[in-house]
């Protein structure tokens, strides 16, 4: 089989990118090793109830909007089923012992004046917070539908800690642990995240936050739909295993069934590393193969899907964030005793009992390495695994670790689970295709930004990179960076402007 480019992954960075370059007339095939389409856009069925594998709201969709635009340019935009979520809080945030649920607002403004209510002694620590986002997310072109801009100026963006910058902002304690208090979100490490990552994440929510009616594959299948009518080609069941070369260029992908997928270029929608170990095209030398696979990834993640008995849960239209107080920058360097020292809590609306969720996703960080005594077991369905007595004891035990903190805060949701299912970093593994199920790809580092900044090309002339693993995490980083690889693979800069005008 022959096509101008094969993308390896139809996560929706690599689906964007299909359908920007189907656009642009490229006979374009992706290959998606699962049965179903989209990375961390899939959803699983339990009890009859859609669970999201990993996208449980998003931002940037209002009308005029950064990811509006984009899904707008695509054609999508009309096809997506959407629920704004409260206005006046999009998020909740609690901090350690404290009762309260402190807002996170849409709208700058509002923002503000919401938590104004708690703090009202820090008008100008929270002004200068929204002011500081801002500045941050205008030093990266992208992010605002430009492809400008220096590299001096996100340098100098990345080379800011988020933690020590909301420290310098505040002596409130309390204050300081509210607006970082959903880092889980982008793994946040005092020691190394920097703030531009917590600034381009919180800004798209603070723009617009919404979650998806039935699930946020539906993205994905919108973008499938829509590259199929360009005459796009995407093919499951076929896992790539090597990247042959002819000369300095890759000449074909094989997969595992064997088949060969010719094209003029590729596209990597998975992890570089494993990208890096599909090819022994020379061009790739030593130092760049070291510098990938030495980089560190973000931490991976638990989570507990729970089916709830009807009418028993009232529905909240927002998220909940908690942390232990004191832990919030150091939560991944838990010990097993003191697990969880955060989580996330995500309510889905009963169509049937209005006013009632029908079922609530608990999510914690976790590390790989608890899940190491099952490394070399693999599993490509979210149903229950071959793995073991051992591995089905440690998945209970920590559900019930899991939810015991989180009955302290939410004592009613005991006697409303009628069923639950657990995810652990091996599922992720295997599900999404990450080497340690990691959550966001590789982990920022605002000491030194560049190592960590991924340019969408590599040493092979027609092999490129594009998802989370570049620049930005979540939907509207993986989407940003597939515009970007789609821009650098096609050379043609009025793309963005296109986006840009999109409405």
């Amino acid at each position: 089989m022959n096509f101008d480019v094969i993308i390896i992954g139809s996560g929706i960075g690599g689906l964007v990118c299909a359908n920007i370059l189907a656009r642009e007339g490229k006979r374009v095939c992706v290959l998606e090793k699962n049965k179903q389409f989209g990375g961390n856009l899939q959803t699983f069925v339990r009890d009859k109830l859609i669970f999201d594998s990993g996208v449980h709201y998003v931002g940037g969709l209002d009308k005029g909007q950064n990811l509006y635009k984009v899904f707008t340019y695509l054609g999508i935009m009309d096809q997506l089923h959407l629920e704004r979520i409260d206005t006046n809080s999009f998020d909740g945030i609690i901090v350690g012992d404290d009762e309260t649920v402190y807002p996170q607002a849409q709208g700058h403004e509002n923002f503000i004046q919401q938590l104004l209510q708690y703090f009202p002694e820090e008008e100008t620590a929270l002004r200068s917070y929204c002011q500081k986002v801002k500045e941050s997310c205008a030093a990266f072109p992208l992010y605002n539908l430009q492809i400008d801009g220096t590299l001096e100026q996100k340098t100098i963006a990345s080379s800011i800690s988020a933690k020590q910058t909301i420290e310098a902002l505040t002596d409130d304690k309390k204050l300081q642990a509210v607006l970082a208090g959903n880092n889980i979100l982008y793994a946040g490490d005092g020691a190394a995240t920097p703030f531009h990552v917590h600034a381009l994440i919180i800004n798209s929510y603070i723009e617009s936050s919404w979650k998806f009616i039935h699930g946020g594959s539906q993205i994905a299948k919108a973008l499938v739909k829509q590259l199929r009518l360009y005459g796009g080609e995407i093919l499951r069941h076929q896992k790539v295993t090597q990247l042959i070369s002819e000369g300095d260029n890759i000449a074909y992908a094989e997969t595992s069934t064997g088949e060969k997928f010719y094209a003029q270029q590729f596209i990597s929608n998975i992890s570089p590393v494993h990208t890096l170990q599909m090819t022994d095209n020379p061009l790739l030398k030593k130092i760049y193969r070291n510098r990938i696979n030495n980089l560190p990834n973000t931490v991976s993640s638990f989570s507990i899907n729970i089916v709830l008995h009807p009418q028993t849960l009232p529905y909240q239209s927002k998220n909940i964030y908690y942390h232990k107080e004191g832990y919030l920058w150091s939560a991944n360097s838990y010990t097993a005793e003191d697990w969880p020292l955060l989580y996330g809590v995500f309510f889905t609306a009963s169509n049937q009992y209005p006013g009632y969720a029908e079922s609530v996703t608990i999510l914690s960080n976790m590390r790989y390495e608890e899940v190491l005594p099952w490394a070399d077991t693999f599993n490509t369905t979210l149903q229950e695994t071959e793995r073991g007595a051992d591995y089905l004891a440690f998945k209970e035990q920590k559900a019930q670790q899991l939810l015991q903190q989180v009955y302290k805060k939410f004592p009613q949701l005991e006697a409303a689970i009628k069923k639950y299912y657990t995810i652990t970093p091996l599922t992720y593994r295997d599900y999404i295709g990450s080497a340690d199920g990691n959550m966001y790809g590789f982990a920022k580092d605002f000491e030194n930004p560049l190592k960590t900044t991924l340019s969408t090309k590599t040493g092979v002339p027609n092999l490129f990179l594009t998802g989370q693993y570049l620049n930005m995490h979540g939907i509207l980083g993986a989407t940003l960076s597939g515009v970007l690889t789609a821009i650098t693979v096609s050379g043609n800069d009025s793309i963005i402007e296109e986006i840009r005008n999109a409405d």
